[in-house]
């Protein structure tokens, strides 16, 4: 895989929110490929943090794609909401909604790329009946709800066996289906990462609490690039 297969996407989760347009600006013009949302409701996960007005703010600051990734239960209702709002890609865990395949039909038809998530203790079957429906697979390397977590090192086992479904997959049907990771990404690791099969990778405190007072975040994304290409 190529450098420029791979996506960054840092996680505004770690941002300074005081200063949100600003640090949405500035990542993106250090060279971010996409812009990671977390989505907590306090009931799916232990956190409470940002919903669609949040997201309808930040779209005039980039123009890059705004990765949602709800930790949400129920679902189905805010599908919509995001949507609307400007983001490009909405993911959820399999567990908050009722019926995963309707759920997914939904992201999609409001026009999104539609995605599931799997927490580190979750099975990846549930993709096995969607793969129709799937435009990328989130595994999470850290149990959802908080930023700054350490990577299980347990997820990279998993994320080959994700790239094998998703790999097979294309091979079947020409279709790609992206295979991201977050949780406890760092340059001294992402390049093992990368080797286990991810292409797209969510970074928070790794990039947001880097920043070069005269380089802003271009210095860490380019570590992180240069980890990627020695991958």
């Amino acid at each position: 895989m190529t450098t420029s297969s791979y996506r960054i996407a840092p996680s505004i989760l770690s941002a300074d929110f005081a200063r949100l347009g600003e640090e949405v600006r500035a990542v993106v013009a250090a060279g971010s490929d996409w812009i990671h949302f977390d989505v907590m409701d306090n009931h799916y996960v232990p956190n409470l943090t940002i919903g669609p007005l949040v997201c309808e703010a930040i779209r005039p600051h980039v123009d890059v794609p705004i990765d949602v990734h709800l930790m949400v239960k129920p679902v189905d209702r805010i599908v919509a909401d995001f949507a609307k709002a400007g983001a490009n890609i909405i993911t959820f865990h399999p567990e908050a909604s009722d019926h995963v395949d309707r759920t997914l039909a939904l992201i999609r038809e409001a026009g999104c790329k539609a995605g599931l998530v799997f927490n580190p203790a979750t099975p990846l079957d549930m993709m096995d009946h969607v793969m129709d429906k799937l435009d990328l697979v989130l595994l999470m390397s850290v149990n959802p709800g908080f930023g700054g977590q350490k990577f299980i090192p347990q997820a990279l086992a998993k994320l080959r066996l994700a790239r094998a479904r998703v790999d097979d997959y294309q091979r079947e049907t020409g279709r790609q289906i992206l295979v991201e990771i977050d949780g406890g990404v760092k340059t001294d690791n992402i390049a093992e990462i990368a080797r286990a099969g991810a292409d797209t990778f969510v970074a928070g405190s790794a990039i947001f609490g880097a920043r070069d007072p005269d380089g802003g975040y271009r210095g860490v994304l380019k570590q992180l690039r240069a980890a990627l290409e020695a991958a």
